[in-house]
């Protein structure tokens, strides 16, 4: 029996008035539960019930010990209550992390919804495309496009995004309109993306060819590590660029970027939500990421 089981024995006992009338009460043999205030008192080192084959009397320091019990576990019985609460029906504060132009163009959006659903879920949102350490920064959960690095977290994926090889109106006209792959190595360029996190350069274009992944590499005079930076790049005619296709949708409306080689298309990009492990999930966590893999299917 731990000590909280003992106080709650404890507490009958005072309460009752009897050791017999706790344990019928408790469902516990009678010699348990004698056993068990006296390994109490034993720990305590003070007596807290004086017995008689008659009676028994509460004495003072068992009065003390009895009153400390009972806020104790009222104490305990309002924590377990809210936390019994909030798993059906989930609250508090999530902090996220979302790539800004996903959380701009697809999830904030979105948002009013998932507030009317769950109201007592307050969201704080950060947006960038950084290396976000969850457990230092008080994260609960972050949302990546791309591969998933080897960091230790859970990842769930949530979509798969396709992607789109475009290039400005200025530069194609410069240029000239590729047709096939074999003309992008006839002067084109390309504009370069690094990792944030690494500042690596990437290869500068990948195409899905006959189902496979191939690469090709162009000269780039431009690398740069951040999206907005990227699509101006590409916007203001330095070079062929590829973006998911919700990234650019607005500027192949108003044709300021045109695709090019649609037959060709570039590998799709997985977006994953990542969370630390953890042996039991918040709830309030838990219904934001089944809300992100509903929201993203939508989007397919």
């Amino acid at each position: 029996m731990d000590r909280l089981d003992t106080m709650r024995l404890y507490a009958r006992i005072v309460e009752l008035g009897s050791f017999t009338a706790a344990a019928n009460d408790l469902g516990l043999p009678r010699a348990t539960v004698t056993h068990a205030i006296k390994q109490l008192e034993a720990r305590l080192g003070a007596q807290l019930l004086q017995r008689t084959t008659r009676c028994q009397r509460v004495t003072r320091d068992g009065q003390a010990y009895y009153a400390h019990c009972v806020r104790l576990l009222a104490d305990l019985d309002e924590v377990e209550a809210d936390f019994r609460e909030a798993a059906l029906k989930p609250q508090g504060r999530l902090r996220i992390d979302l790539p800004a132009t996903l959380a701009r163009q697809l999830v904030i959006p979105a948002l009013p919804e998932f507030c009317a659903r769950f109201p007592q879920i307050e969201l704080d949102i950060g947006t960038s495309d950084r290396f976000v350490d969850l457990l230092r920064e008080g994260v609960d959960c972050v949302l990546r496009v791309g591969e998933l690095p080897d960091s230790g977290l859970v990842g769930r994926r949530v979509a798969t995004l396709a992607q789109v090889t475009v290039a400005s109106a200025a530069y194609l006209r410069r240029h000239g309109k590729p047709a096939a792959l074999a003309d992008l190595q006839q002067g084109h360029l390309a504009v370069n993306w690094a990792s944030p996190t690494t500042r690596r350069p990437e290869p500068s274009l990948e195409f899905v060819v006959n189902r496979r992944r191939r690469e090709v590499s162009l000269p780039a005079r431009i690398t740069v590590s951040g999206v907005d930076a990227y699509l101006a790049c590409c916007e203001a005619g330095l070079g062929i660029a590829q973006f998911p296709r919700y990234r650019i949708v607005d500027a192949l409306a108003k044709g300021t970027l045109r695709e090019i080689l649609p037959g060709l298309p570039p590998p799709t990009l997985p977006v994953h939500v990542l969370y630390a492990q953890q042996r039991q999930m918040p709830a309030r966590l838990r219904v934001f990421v089944d809300w992100l893999v509903e929201l993203m299917e939508r989007q397919q």
